[in-house]
């Protein structure tokens, strides 16, 4: 049962450390670096509320395991974005 919301959620995980991570390559700021994570928590909520509330049971538990995992994947993407970027040997 687990593994449907895991690998449902493999695609927008992916796509969200993609992203913050050639925002970080790019060197945008920090808002723009952590714009991914952040869209991610509130799907994540949303998909949340709509499994608790609106589907429930085994079908709800399937949003609530989806939210799990894309909180995982916008927790990497947070630590990702608020890293320092290590210094180069060229730069010291």
């Amino acid at each position: 049962m687990i593994e449907g919301p895991f690998l449902v959620a493999i695609v927008p995980g992916a796509l969200v450390i993609l992203l913050t991570w050639w925002f970080r390559r790019l060197n945008f700021p920090l808002f723009v670096r952590l714009t991914p994570s952040i869209l991610t928590v509130i799907a994540a909520i949303i998909l949340f509320y709509i499994g608790f509330v609106n589907v429930r049971g085994f079908e709800g538990a399937a949003y609530l395991i989806l939210a799990f995992f894309l909180i995982f994947y916008a927790i990497v993407s947070f630590i990702m974005a608020t890293k320092k970027k290590p210094v180069s040997r060229r730069e010291r």
